[in-house]
């Protein structure tokens, strides 16, 4: 709130934040050194800096008049609360993109990774799709990746595809695989650079909320190999991920076959240890009501059961009690990818899975990632013990380098490094004689030589003046 300037009574308005005067130092009085006012006219440039220098000692050469405060607003001031002394301004509002103030006002929330799963012809790509343009409708773009290096079209546009990356019939061809094989040396050639892609979904994790993946077709290949297992791991330790089994609802009609669905599932759930969703895709063409069923009520599995009279029944009928507990905790949504049906309660079920992750599997993937540090933390110290004693007590100028104090501080490299310094004058002193400067040895030599050779040529000179005398 903004307190209203209080008028003098000649004069203009004087605000009620600026009641004490200047000091007398800070000010010039009229006639007294003012400068002459910068000329006017249209020739007149603003970026002069004369006329700049002019005007900041204009607004110095402030009359005394219009510092000169009467005493009845000094003691209307003072009987003011100490609160309401100081002139308020109130903030600015500004209209800032939700985007930009969500980024400045904290960190964001980090995008949701989900793995998309399933048998061949299950309707995995197509329910991509149908997420996609679902959540491009919503006006949240997802963030989209490809891992199906074998896929002809996509029915949706992918931020990131393997195709782009790694070709698949040059990789059948090179190596001499067949289909399953090629799609295999294509996710490991990939997981090698998994890294860059991580660092794509960082960069994007402000403008998307979701990053869907689709897989293979060959579920098997992306489930046990090496690269699914480093693709699932990396994206489970730093976003929070969900894996989407999408099921074929019309072929699960068999009590056989949807008890084969739910045991891969059940193994998927098991193999990834990450919250798990079952989408029961087409149900257009057959309600997934009675799968549901199947699993919440036991004897009405039992019954389907019984109109089957081979033996696997029996077998389907003892693994229906093991998986009852799996049952329990599942999440099942029925969902059609070609009319769009069924998203709603998708994203229901997706948003308690994240709860889900960030309860139960966050802190579970933290303590993993501190007993690895310590681990090798432990492996490092380990090694540089070793080192240690390897390297042995090293001397110094007469002294063992174990038992002094700067050696104590040194570590094994530095030691390495050292070692060939600290033994110079050593080597200076046992040095054969091909160091010695020879120039300065024959010039000490040179000069006591000359001086006998002088005294030895007085004294036969001395000894022949004699004897001819």
């Amino acid at each position: 709130m903004v307190t209203p300037p209080q008028r003098r009574a000649h004069g203009p308005p004087v605000p009620s934040g600026h009641l004490q005067p200047s000091p007398p130092s800070s000010c010039q009085l009229p006639g007294r050194g003012t400068p002459p006012r910068p000329p006017h006219g249209p020739g007149r440039r603003r970026n002069n800096p004369q006329a700049r220098a002019a005007r900041g000692r204009k607004l110095q050469a402030t009359p005394r008049k219009l510092l000169a405060v009467p005493r009845k607003l000094l003691a209307n001031h003072r009987k003011l609360p100490a609160n309401h002394r100081k002139l308020r301004i109130a903030p600015r509002k500004r209209k800032g993109v939700p985007g930009k103030m969500a980024a400045a006002g904290g960190t964001a929330a980090a995008p949701v990774c989900v793995l998309v799963l399933g048998m061949a012809g299950s309707g995995k790509t197509t329910f991509v799709q149908c997420l996609a343009a679902h959540l491009h409708g919503q006006r949240c773009p997802p963030y989209v990746i490809n891992l199906d290096p074998a896929v002809h079209e996509l029915p949706f546009p992918a931020n990131i595809d393997i195709r782009d990356t790694v070709k698949y019939k040059e990789v059948m061809k090179q190596y001499g695989l067949g289909p399953n094989g090629g799609i295999v040396t294509s996710l490991n050639l990939f997981a090698t650079r998994f890294d860059q892609v991580m660092k794509f979904i960082e960069k994007r994790q402000n403008a998307s909320k979701y990053v869907i993946i689709d897989t293979p077709g060959q579920i098997e290949v992306f489930t046990w190999s090496a690269s699914g297992t480093i693709i699932t791991e990396a994206l489970a330790s730093s976003f929070p991920s969900v894996v989407v089994y999408v099921m074929d609802t019309s072929r699960s009609t068999n009590p056989i076959t949807f008890m084969s669905n739910m045991l891969y599932a059940c193994s998927i759930l098991y193999k990834t240890k990450l919250p798990f969703i079952v989408v029961m895709n087409k149900t257009d063409i057959i309600d997934h009501s009675f799968a549901v069923e199947w699993m919440q009520d036991f004897e009405t599995f039992q019954d389907a059961l019984n109109q089957e009279t081979s033996y696997v029944s029996n077998l389907t009928r003892s693994m229906s009690l093991v998986l009852d507990e799996f049952y329990s905790s599942l999440k099942v949504v029925g969902v059609s990818a070609v009319l769009g049906t069924g998203l709603d309660d998708f994203f229901v079920q997706l948003s308690k899975a994240v709860e889900e992750y960030e309860r139960e599997y966050r802190p579970e993937y933290e303590r993993l990632r501190k007993t690895l540090e310590k681990a090798q933390n432990k492996q490092k110290k380990d090694q540089l013990e070793r080192l240690r004693k390897d390297m042995g007590p090293v001397c110094m100028q007469g002294n063992t380098l174990a038992g002094s104090d700067d050696a104590s501080a040194m570590g094994p490299s530095e030691l390495i490094l050292t070692r060939g310094n600290l033994d110079e004058d050593e080597e200076e002193r046992e040095s054969d004689t091909d160091d010695i400067d020879h120039e300065v040895t024959e010039e000490s030599h040179e000069e006591p030589a000359f001086k006998n050779f002088m005294q030895e040529t007085r004294m036969r000179y001395q000894r022949r003046s004699n004897e001819d005398e």
